[in-house]
């Protein structure tokens, strides 16, 4: 995996770019401002600063100059099971979800990479199930009771 070659304190942030953690051309990436960062990664204020990870402590005293950078991936697959009548006239739905799900988060500091941390679903299975016994006119009853309370 790219993010486990990060190194706290010894990875630059265009080696980050190089591995494909770019927040400029990665379209799953979100920037964490300072204050969300702190947030983040020191959620309890009764934890002292000696207790954080050098990287985080780091982050905290160095105020604006900080900046955090979440990366998503995911894939995500749908099947639909059951009768098709039922389905195409949406009144009972079933769909098979299967996938996995990553999110690797990088904290950096003048170029630096101090502290870096992953999360995610390895695989993901699920199933959702819709049932409109109304069918096709359910949406049209909701559309109705709407138009009457206002």
């Amino acid at each position: 995996m790219q993010l486990e070659k990060i190194r706290p304190y010894q990875t630059t942030f265009n080696e980050i770019k190089a591995l494909g953690f770019d927040p400029d051309v990665s379209a799953n990436v979100t920037i964490i401002p300072y204050p969300e960062v702190i947030t983040r990664l020191a959620p309890h204020q009764g934890v002292p600063l000696d207790a954080l990870d050098g990287g985080v402590r780091d982050c905290i005293l160095a105020l604006m100059q900080c900046r955090a950078y979440i990366f998503r991936y995911e894939r995500e697959n749908r099947r639909r099971e059951g009768s098709f009548l039922l389905d195409f006239f949406n009144v009972r739905r079933t769909v098979n979800v299967t996938g996995w799900r990553f999110e690797g988060l990088v904290v950096v500091r003048n170029g630096m990479v101090l502290f870096r941390n992953s999360s995610g679903e390895p695989r993901a299975d699920h199933v959702e199930q819709q049932v409109n016994p109304l069918g096709p006119l359910q949406s049209g009853g909701e559309w109705a009771t709407y138009r009457a309370l206002r």
